[in-house]
């Protein structure tokens, strides 16, 4: 596995979106999903606004790996469940920092209790 480069946290941090596919037992990919991505120190996390039913989730769980696109980059990807970590209330935070201007009816889909079991932390493949 590889790290994030700076250049990358900071272009798919930045980005308003990001868009996730999670491969296939063929080795094809599913179709992108768009979704929020944030970022705390030099990690980067996606969580599912619709609990742990989303299809895309469930998907990337089985599969582990993918791909993302974000801030015009594409890359490949596993996909880390990380439903236990000390780390939430400050992934929380990033989600509040980045998104909050939409409102807290759409923002509270995810952060708290609920989305800790929904998060993902992004891990650079090579």
């Amino acid at each position: 596995m590889d790290d994030w480069t700076t250049d990358e946290l900071d272009s798919i941090g930045r980005a308003e979106e990001l868009d996730l596919a999670s491969q296939r037992d063929d080795g094809s990919l599913r179709s992108f999903v768009t979704m929020w991505v944030a970022r705390f120190g030099d990690d980067l996390y996606v969580r599912a606004a619709y609990g742990p039913t989303s299809a895309w989730f469930r998907r990337a769980l089985a599969s582990g790996t993918g791909r993302i696109r974000a801030g015009g980059l594409e890359r490949d990807v596993s996909f880390d469940h990380i439903a236990e970590t000390a780390e939430h209330a400050a992934i929380d935070a990033a989600y509040h920092e980045k998104y909050d201007r939409y409102g807290p009816k759409i923002v509270n889909t995810v952060v708290g209790e609920t989305a800790k079991t929904v998060t993902i932390r992004l891990v650079p493949r090579s």
